[in-house]
């Protein structure tokens, strides 16, 4: 049951306001039943039925550390932007260098209010052809609606509905998808394993087109697969029945995202949250803090690098007892200064670990700061993020 109880205590920050109760207009993912038959537990999320866990999130997790998991992400809006000048265009409403982005390659950057608030993070590619965007599965519908608001009629806003995105994460990923005999669709194209950390292109499988990210949520290698539905169960039976890989359900993705550091949507970044604050300076791409062309820019370069008042910190946390989201950080007069935005137990740290928002004087590494939960005071200290190391295929510096 311990695995269990972890999940437990994690899927508390997965959980969103407008989440439904089993069975009341939720969404199926297209492999609902092939989660089903391996025994997942499914639960609501972002408006679908989807798989927490199957043998334990503890299990799932440290299997995910060491070998490869397999997680069904289909509940991500995969979008596709074309037209004249669209990379331009995006670059109205994001702060990354999308006109500069070759083809093949992948950039991590937050689509803003007009006050530079976050609505969303983001990974955009360039196909060659397109634009292809994940964006996040409970702000795929406002995302596009704001995208076809703020675009010019030139640029199209595709949105691939039903379109299956499976993520493969862990240290033998590459060599996991290598024994699938997946060929470049065109030449001059890397073989999957060969593609580097954000690098992307188009693949075939026994005859099925996909398109291969490699990249994930989880700190570890990885890849993100976007295939068919007709196709998917086949593709996903292909993989499980490796030696290496295993089906891991939420509850881990979110505990390895945790150890990685990594912010969730509407827990960890909100539309009241700038870049800065969010700790995210380095998705503020040099040649657009130079132009300063983009939503929000005045508000957000006023608090660049280190002018922001409050700051989005790790936190290890004493004892045994996680500090839960929304859990207040306090003064010693016990005014609230913060508040927990991501917590829970560390399955490779074995302790309790948390990201917060506290004021930018008490954001050093080392710091001690007081977290007022359930009438308890718990005792943190900043940590440095990621609290576990990326493993991530990085392009060797030449």
């Amino acid at each position: 049951m311990q695995g269990f109880a972890v999940g437990c205590l994690l899927y508390g920050n997965l959980m969103s306001e407008n989440n439904q109760n089993i069975g009341e207009n939720l969404k199926q993912l297209p492999l609902g039943d092939w989660h089903r038959s391996l025994g997942a537990r499914m639960v609501p999320f972002a408006g679908y039925e989807m798989p927490v866990q199957f043998e334990g999130v503890m299990a799932e997790h440290l299997w995910t550390r060491t070998e490869a998991g397999l997680f069904d992400v289909s509940h991500m809006g995969q979008l596709n932007l074309s037209g004249e000048s669209a990379a331009e265009a995006l670059e109205a409403i994001v702060p990354g260098n999308i006109s500069a982005l070759k083809p093949g390659k992948v950039r991590y950057t937050l689509l803003l209010a007009k006050d530079g608030g976050i609505l969303d993070d983001l990974m955009v590619t360039n196909t060659g052809r397109n634009l292809y965007l994940v964006v996040n599965g409970a702000t795929k519908y406002d995302d596009i609606a704001y995208m076809r608001e703020q675009l010019p009629d030139s640029v199209t806003v595709d949105h691939a509905e039903d379109q299956p995105l499976l993520a493969l994460q862990g240290p033998k990923a590459a060599q996991a998808l290598n024994k699938l005999g997946i060929e470049p669709r065109e030449p001059g194209w890397p073989v999957p394993s060969d593609l580097y950390f954000m690098e992307a292109g188009p693949f075939i499988w026994n005859g099925v087109p996909v398109g291969i990210t490699r990249a994930g949520y989880t700190g570890e290698d990885g890849f993100e697969i976007s295939i068919g539905a007709e196709h998917v169960e086949a593709f996903a039976n292909a993989l499980v029945a490796l030696e290496e890989v295993r089906p891991i359900g939420l509850g881990a993705r979110d505990s390895l995202r945790l150890e990685a550091g990594l912010p969730l949507y509407g827990h960890d970044m909100t539309p009241d949250v700038l870049p800065v604050e969010a700790n995210l300076n380095f998705a503020l791409s040099k040649a657009r803090r130079e132009e300063g062309n983009f939503a929000g820019a005045d508000r957000v370069l006023a608090q660049y690098p280190d002018k922001a008042e409050t700051k989005r910190v790790g936190l290890f946390v004493d004892g045994r007892q996680p500090a839960r989201e929304g859990a207040d950080i306090v003064s010693e007069d016990g005014t609230v200064i913060g508040k927990i935005t991501s917590g829970g137990f560390s399955p490779t740290l074995q302790r309790p670990i948390a990201m917060a928002y506290v004021p930018m004087e008490l954001s050093e590494t080392g710091t001690a700061i007081t977290v007022q939960q359930r009438k308890k005071q718990i005792t943190c200290t900043v940590a440095d993020m990621p609290f576990v190391p990326h493993n991530y295929h990085r392009k060797p510096k030449i």
